[in-house]
């Protein structure tokens, strides 16, 4: 075997001491592996398992082809160590801890992003839920019992005033509960609604992940939507 192969081999031996669980044996796209797929790589794959210093421990299907998931044995890590120095190989195994700590982390911060979303959207379905066991009393769905705030002349305000972008329901909620501090959420959402249905104002939905949402309780469920900026129609 060429000197070429038998580096190639020392490093296969030398990844699979570092995974313990099992490596496939030939790389592919998208797949970590011992070896690469190259005649040198194929030779030093063979000559792996021909020695015993590799066996193959389960097998994966990816579409059409099947990986052989190989892992180091007592024979293969004896012939590591007679090569290359025991530091060496604790440096493969420290990169690989450090790897699955990076891997850990991503997952972690992923799982936070689908549990606040979870968060939302449950939070939004308990606000669906209150709405249709609510009472069909007409003065609590017209929202008679709530002050008497007029939301019109704080959007025009905030569209004069040149902002960016749609007015955002909690800060809306805060300039019409400035003056009506009794006002509740819930009978803001409903003036929204009423003002929506009469086509004075837009709704306009959050279009980013739901877990983004800075204050959920404001969002507004509109059909399939969930509304979080709102604007005065023109005219």
């Amino acid at each position: 075997m060429g000197d070429r192969a038998s580096q190639l081999l020392l490093a296969g031996l030398s990844r699979a001491a570092a995974e313990p669980a099992g490596l496939p044996l030939h790389w592919r796209k998208g797949v970590d592996a011992l070896f690469t797929s190259s005649a040198a790589g194929k030779r030093a794959a063979q000559r792996g398992k021909d020695e015993g210093y590799l066996q193959i421990v389960r097998t994966e299907s990816r579409g059409k082809s099947h990986l052989e998931i190989c892992a180091l044995t007592e024979k293969g890590l004896a012939h590591l160590f007679s090569q290359v120095s025991a530091k060496q190989v604790l440096e493969d195994f420290i990169r690989a801890v450090e790897s699955r700590r990076t891997q850990v982390d991503e997952l972690l911060v992923s799982a936070r992003h689908i549990q606040t979303g979870l968060d939302a959207l449950k939070f939004a379905a308990e606000k669906v839920l209150r709405e249709v066991h609510a009472p069909s009393s007409p003065s609590f769905m017209n929202g008679a019992l709530a002050p008497n705030v007029d939301l019109l002349p704080f959007l025009t305000r905030w569209q004069e005033s040149g902002a960016a972008e749609d007015c955002p329901l909690p800060d809306l909620y805060r300039q019409a509960s400035s003056p009506a501090p009794s006002l509740t959420i819930g009978q803001f959402h409903d003036r929204l609604r009423r003002l929506h249905d009469r086509q004075q104002i837009f709704l306009h939905p959050w279009t980013g992940p739901l877990y983004a949402i800075p204050e959920p309780c404001f969002a507004l469920l509109v059909g399939h939507e969930i509304a979080y900026y709102a604007s005065a129609r023109k005219g």
